[in-house]
């Protein structure tokens, strides 16, 4: 039946107003432990809670079954609700259905998120024995669906769907037919999960002796209040979601799984989580056991105020498989290139590269060393390369593409690429730098427009082949991993923002790639300006919705929003940089104040007025 999900929208008009079920929610304790916050109360009156707030992530809600003698109306819009409860197994819920209903629904087949609760309409129709049936259409308007194995999607169009209830024997309402799935309203959606990074290895990522292998991120979304670490770890076991499938692989053996359906898995006195594992795993060798271990460290990070520091993987007799550390993960998995530099880019007023220093801001930028430093060649764009030796720059008119050593006295010889574009505009975008050392640029000409990948940076550019992309590509930048690139495409004077994934699928570093299954992960925006990888799975995303004003948002690669809030307004942005580590601030251009920075709890700081351009190694 495709992705369905039944439940209730607080924060939207649906089923609020004349709710049948009734809810509980405490909240944690949470650090009020350590003042004296002892233990649930386990006696008192049930309320109704009529709004989550999305930012209280320790309240908890628990649904309330059928009343004797419901209307078929209450019934409906009460099984709605109880699907937004925090009822591990939906069995609450279940009490809502027939007994023929509950054994043939599925409520783990998808989710479909509306932009507000789906509202139920009833639709009387007669039986040919003369008993009646109530039917209800759930009417709602899509923005989203999560599939079977966690995955994201933006969605649109209307949702239509109905569930069928019957008068039993005892003369109690139940629903006898619905759609597989859920679904649920925006702000219960956010209320209800939470989106965890799970990781794997570049299925062509680089790879020598002693060099950590490279990790992708796999955003999913896991019910927040229902052991969320138990289910992303299983997540993790089953394989990574199917749009970024291609391009990455798991240590885990095929089949691999918990245990037991009833495994649980929880952090010690020693902040250490014990995996006992199915017969699939029995018999890794040690390093790919600690291949295993690291994914699922990665994996826990940030699910946890205080992350997880050590792992041990069981074999299906209880015995121990393998014992992994954090700090022992790092020398095993690293996230992109391992290393993220703090220092900060831009092109200054005489058109020279220059650096910031991001471990003193208080330091003046200063020229980069060798020739893009030095104004040998005016600049209006640059990109450096991740280990920070070498940087490309497109000359000020936009036509060549130079690449130079960051070397005092570094010469800088021919362009690597030239444009025939007419207009600056119709030329070389700003440049990025992958992991393995490739430049990626698009040639903006009319006339020719393209996506191109220089091997090391030199060399006969390849042409890059983007199947799905339909318009031309106004701005590159290629994540950390080497596995995604994010793309702004122009068509019809409308751009947006694209996440594609990079195939190598020959396996030889000196051949060329092709950019597939590109998707829109901002559909909102019709007219974006800028954008930047923000982290593993995240970018921050410059541009304006139909008739609105410009703003500033993060997003994830999936198309969803993170729950981080966005950044502090800033007025006519040109340009954004930022790190894949979260911490390091964000460096923009602004027509109004030049180059500028946000640090986190801080306001924009003015670092130059005369400034363009900004750019992080990448």
């Amino acid at each position: 039946m495709g992705r369905y999900s039944v439940g209730a929208d607080r924060g939207g008009s649906g089923v609020r107003g004349r709710r049948s079920v009734r809810v509980m929610a405490y909240a944690s304790c949470g650090a009020l432990l350590l003042a004296g916050c002892a233990s649930m109360p386990d006696s008192g009156d049930l309320r109704q809670v009529e709004s989550t707030p999305r930012q209280d992530s320790q309240v908890r809600v628990y649904a309330i079954p059928p009343r004797p003698g419901a209307s078929a109306d209450e019934i409906v819009r009460g099984f709605l609700e109880a699907l937004t409860s925090d009822d591990a197994n939906y069995e609450t819920a279940g009490k809502y259905l027939t007994d023929g209903a509950r054994k043939t629904w599925d409520p783990y087949d998808s989710t479909t998120v509306l932009d507000d609760a789906p509202e139920p309409v009833t639709v009387p129709t007669d039986t040919k024995d003369g008993t009646r049936d109530v039917r209800f259409r759930l009417n709602g308007s899509k923005i989203a669906g999560v599939d079977e194995r966690h995955a994201y999607e933006p969605a649109a169009g209307t949702y239509n769907e109905s569930v069928r209830l019957t008068k039993l024997k005892n003369k109690q309402w139940r629903i006898d037919a619905l759609p597989q799935g859920v679904v649920m309203g925006s702000s219960d959606f956010q209320r209800n999960y939470v989106s965890v990074n799970k990781y794997y290895y570049a299925s062509n990522g680089i790879s020598g002796a002693g060099r950590p292998l490279a990790t992708v991120a796999d955003p999913v979304y896991v019910r927040a209040q229902v052991d969320p670490m138990t289910q992303i770890v299983r997540a993790l076991l089953r394989g990574p979601t199917k749009w970024l499938d291609p391009e990455v692989t798991s240590s885990f053996p095929t089949g691999t799984d918990l245990k037991s359906a009833d495994t649980s898995l929880s952090t010690d006195d020693r902040n250490r989580v014990t995996v006992p594992l199915n017969g699939q795993a029995d018999h890794v060798g040690n390093a790919v056991c600690e291949r295993m271990a690291a994914q699922v460290l990665l994996t826990l990070t940030n699910l946890t105020p205080t992350g997880v520091d050590e792992v041990e993987l069981q074999r299906s007799d209880g015995s121990q498989l393998c014992v992994q550390t954090k700090g022992q993960a790092a020398g095993v998995a690293s996230h992109g290139t391992g290393r993220q530099s703090e220092d900060q880019y831009f092109i200054d007023h005489e058109q020279r590269l220059v650096r910031m220093d991001g471990g003193d801001r208080d330091k003046k930028p200063e020229p980069v060393p060798g020739a893009l430093g030095e104004g040998v060649k005016k600049l209006r764009a640059a990109a450096i390369s991740r280990d920070e030796t070498t940087a490309a720059g497109v000359s000020a008119d936009g036509r060549n593409l130079y690449v130079g050593t960051l070397v005092s006295g570094g010469s800088l010889g021919e362009p690597v690429l030239r444009s025939q574009g007419s207009t600056p505009a119709d030329r070389l975008t700003t440049p990025s730098w992958d992991a393995r050392g490739d430049l990626w640029v698009a040639d903006r000409d009319p006339k020719k427009p393209r996506l191109l990948l220089l091997n090391k940076g030199a060399g006969d550019p390849v042409v890059v082949q983007t199947p799905l992309v339909d318009g031309r590509i106004e701005a590159v930048r290629v994540a950390a991993d080497g596995v995604r690139i994010a793309l702004i495409v122009e068509k019809d004077g409308k751009s947006s923002l694209q996440i594609g994934r990079i195939d190598r699928s020959t396996g030889d570093e000196t051949a060329g790639a092709d950019v597939v299954n590109t998707r829109v992960v901002a559909p909102r925006l019709e007219e974006v300006t800028a954008m930047s990888w923000a982290g593993d799975s995240r970018l921050v995303v410059v541009g304006s919705e139909k008739g609105g004003v410009q703003q500033m948002r993060y997003v994830q690669v999936d198309g969803s929003t993170p729950p981080a809030t966005a950044p502090s307004a800033l007025a006519n942005v040109k340009e954004i940089a930022a790190s894949e580590d979260e911490t390091l601030p964000l460096v923009a251009q602004s027509e109004t104040d030049g180059i500028v920075r946000l640090s986190a709890g801080e306001q924009w700081q003015k670092i130059v007025q005369d400034g363009t351009a900004p750019v992080y190694p990448g």
